[in-house]
């Protein structure tokens, strides 16, 4: 099956995708990304949705709360961040804006007076520094080929640095078996108690909530829909009835389920 993910050839999300299938198509957003599995152009996209350092990719949250795609898998891959360059003598970094801020505290204790490029993937800004010299790019070292020098490697600020990456798929793969399942709930509605109402849900059914984040709706100020990770399979009882008592909370407002999936470990 073809896989769409951020391009070029090279990224982190690249990496992660190829453990899904070796042909790999790109885009330039994860927005892009989103909407052509929605098209059914692609049978899979790969995304990435939280960094354990940065937190959430708020781009994937909202791109899949709009769209009408399934969830199938989760791919985690260790992020090993590099300074890769023509020389030393550099004055710009170029980077993703999430690489820029997994590596701040090498950036601004080794180089506080360069300026930070934010482009649109790391392997962008590896390219950037193979076409201009006074540039040097952050990504995966094994992206310097033969025209670059790995000035330093391993200079994200915590070692254990991993992004969990979401495989989006049209909604006719949508599975209610896995070990974890993803919602994404607009109540439509504001009053005091709710989150907890939401929260009780689970926790009535001892169901453990690995992740909920808020973001806003766009409707109005103020107006939210949470996204919900949680440690059940949407084929068993009790997570049937925690959204059962989801659905009567959102009235108003909808639920939807992204599916059920499995984790997958990419170590390399």
């Amino acid at each position: 099956m073809q896989v769409v993910t951020l391009g070029p050839a090279g990224t982190y999300s690249h990496r992660a995708a190829r453990a899904i299938d070796d042909d790999v198509a790109f885009r330039e957003s994860v927005s892009a990304i989103v909407a052509a599995v929605d098209a059914e152009e692609y049978e899979r996209g790969v995304v990435p949705i939280e960094n354990s350092i940065e937190g959430s990719v708020t781009e994937t949250l909202d791109a899949i709360a709009d769209a009408d795609v399934a969830v199938t898998q989760e791919v985690i891959t260790p992020i090993r961040h590099a300074l890769l360059a023509q020389s030393p003598n550099f004055d710009t970094i170029a980077s993703h804006s999430q690489a820029l801020a997994q590596c701040r505290s090498y950036l601004e204790t080794e180089y506080p007076g360069h300026d930070l490029e934010a482009v649109t993937s790391t392997a962008a800004g590896v390219e950037r520094a193979r076409e201009d010299p006074t540039v040097a790019g952050i990504g995966h070292p094994d992206n310097a080929g033969d025209d670059l020098e790995v000035i330093a490697e391993d200079i994200q600020d915590r070692s254990s640095n991993a992004t969990r990456f979401f495989v989006a798929a049209p909604t006719s793969a949508r599975s209610e078996g896995g070990g974890k399942s993803t919602v994404v709930v607009y109540p439509n509605a504001n009053y005091p108690g709710l989150l907890l109402e939401l929260l009780e849900a689970f926790a009535d059914r001892d169901i453990n909530l690995s992740r909920i984040e808020s973001r806003p709706s766009g409707n109005r100020l103020g107006d939210y829909l949470f996204h919900i990770d949680f440690e059940a399979g949407l084929y068993e009882d009790r997570a049937q009835a925690a959204l059962d008592d989801i659905d009567a909370i959102a009235e108003n407002g909808w639920v939807k389920r992204l599916g059920s999936y499995d984790k997958r470990h990419v170590l390399y």
